[in-house]
């Protein structure tokens, strides 16, 4: 190149004393500092703030990774020396290369959700398909390799471009995780929530190097928001820890009954104040056979007493409370009383017919429960 070429080049270009990076977004991971075609002024400046970290590029090969300073632009500072002596630059001439800043705060409040519901083996309901979603945090811990693995030569690089694959990721992981947990500990829906701790810290420990190593990220937080389960399923186990916190099958049922009848008695459309006052008495009686000891067994009380002449005979005496369990079976899963059950075994004896009650350590197959037993008829003989 002539004298008089080399005075062009340099009177279009433009003299950069200060190289820096004035961040004002909150999801940019990598920037490129526009420098193509400029003169860098020996003696210039680099401004890394807090947060960033700096690397120069030129034909595929990087410099030092600058960590947060102030560096001078000369071949008197040994990373830049060196790093210029490697491509043959000088600064008086045009830097033909790339500067990028990299941010190295963390990125807090990232989302994450399966997309489709996942199959949970649960040992006591089975199959059970669920859905998860949370939010994670990470950090740049490796500004070269983020560069050399996802960069390449964009001009800058948002948590947008790059958390889908995350994404992506932590799901397949998190179903992973989640079924070997259960697999080994034999963890049911009922106590997932109180192992969410457990499986957060199992699952950072697990995923943080495979994501420093891939893509030079660390994953600095993780959190499970909840779990969203079938409304049947959701339906049934709220029924389920009512019935264990009354303790009973039969106080259950009167205690629902007796809040069946406060209700009507609050309704103002029953017809006046004597059909309120009788739904009241109707409750004071309920509620009392609900909040009081059951009698013994066999005991009927006192007979009721002869009906008197020109009176209407009285109503006909309560029928025993029947026994209602949980029942599944081909049919289906349903709340029945034990002659239903019955019914159900007798209606397709090769089936298999499962029900469970309080007091039950796990469902238990129709065979196991004498009372439902006693009401299948047995089997024809064969001809």
């Amino acid at each position: 190149m002539s004298i008089w070429d080399t005075l062009t080049d340099h009177a279009k270009a433009q003299f950069l004393e200060v190289i820096e990076w004035l961040d004002d977004t909150r999801d940019t991971l990598v920037w490129r500092a526009p420098v193509f075609g400029q003169v860098l002024m020996d003696g210039g400046k680099l401004v890394v703030r807090p947060g960033q970290a700096a690397i120069f590029v030129s034909e595929g090969q990087l410099s030092e990774v600058f960590a947060p300073g102030t560096y001078e632009l000369s071949t008197r500072n040994r990373p830049l020396d060196s790093f210029f002596q490697s491509i043959k630059y000088r600064l008086q001439y045009p830097y033909k290369g790339d500067v990028y800043f990299v941010n190295t705060r963390r990125f807090s409040d990232q989302k994450w959700g399966t997309s489709t519901p996942f199959l949970f083996e649960d040992p006591q309901y089975g199959g059970i398909e669920v859905r998860a979603y949370g939010s994670y945090e990470y950090k740049v811990t490796d500004p070269a390799r983020l560069l050399e693995e996802v960069v390449g030569t964009d001009q800058q690089l948002t948590t947008s471009e790059i958390n889908g694959q995350l994404k992506r990721e932590l799901v397949e992981a998190f179903r992973a995780n989640l079924k070997t947990l259960a697999a080994q500990q034999g963890i049911t829906v009922n106590h997932l929530d109180a192992r969410f701790y457990e499986l957060k810290q199992s699952f950072l420990d697990g995923m943080s190097p495979v994501f420093e190593d891939k893509y030079g990220i660390t994953l600095t937080d993780f959190s499970i928001g909840g779990l969203n389960l079938p409304d049947d399923l959701r339906e049934l186990l709220n029924k389920r820890r009512e019935m264990d916190m009354v303790g009973d099958v039969d106080r259950y049922t009167r205690f629902q009954a007796a809040n069946a009848l406060r209700d009507a008695a609050q309704n103002q459309g029953l017809g006046g104040g004597m059909a309120a006052a009788g739904v009241g008495l109707g409750v004071g009686q309920v509620l009392g056979a609900a909040m009081g000891q059951q009698q013994p067994q066999g005991h009927q009380g006192p007979p009721p007493p002869p009906p008197q002449p020109g009176m209407s005979p009285p109503p006909p005496p309560p029928q025993p409370h029947q026994v209602i369990l949980h029942y599944s079976g081909p049919s289906g899963q349903a709340e029945l009383s034990v002659p239903e059950i019955a019914k159900r075994v007798a209606a397709d004896p090769s089936g298999t017919h499962h029900v469970w009650g309080p007091g039950f350590p796990a469902w238990k197959s129709w065979d196991e429960v004498p009372e439902i037993v006693r009401l299948v008829p047995p089997p024809a003989p064969p001809r």
